[in-house]
């Protein structure tokens, strides 16, 4: 099962420190609005996304069809197909993509321990 790129989403209570102290550790601002309250930030392959007053706790992200640069890829599982899938493993969907469209979507699972996993596809 491919979940396209990896990255984690902070709930952060200020973004202006925590983009200053992801900055310490290497990393720089590779999208989002600051004025919006969410930034992605990138070192290497890393990517984390903060935001400040958008979730209450942090998440673990998949973006199927990007790479870790946020390039669209030639090929990859639609997000329609990987939510069938866990569904006929026996996972629990949270929140579904609608499999009757084509396009942007996504799906939300939690994992045995309660963190949320979500899958958001862009295209």
């Amino acid at each position: 099962m491919k979940l396209g790129a990896f990255s984690v989403s902070l709930s952060v209570k200020d973004i202006v420190k925590s983009k200053s102290f992801y900055e310490t550790l290497g990393f720089e601002a590779f999208g989002g609005d600051l004025n919006q309250n969410w930034l992605i930030m990138k070192n290497d392959s890393c990517v984390i996304g903060l935001f400040q007053g958008m979730f209450d706790n942090n998440i673990l992200t998949f973006n199927p069809g990007w790479s870790q640069n946020a390039e669209n890829l030639d090929s990859f599982t639609d997000i329609r197909d990987l939510q069938h899938q866990l569904k006929e493993q026996g996972i629990e969907i949270i929140s579904e993509a609608d499999e009757t469209n084509t396009g942007p979507a996504s799906f939300t699972i939690k994992d045995p321990d309660g963190n949320a996993i979500l899958v958001d596809q862009h295209r």
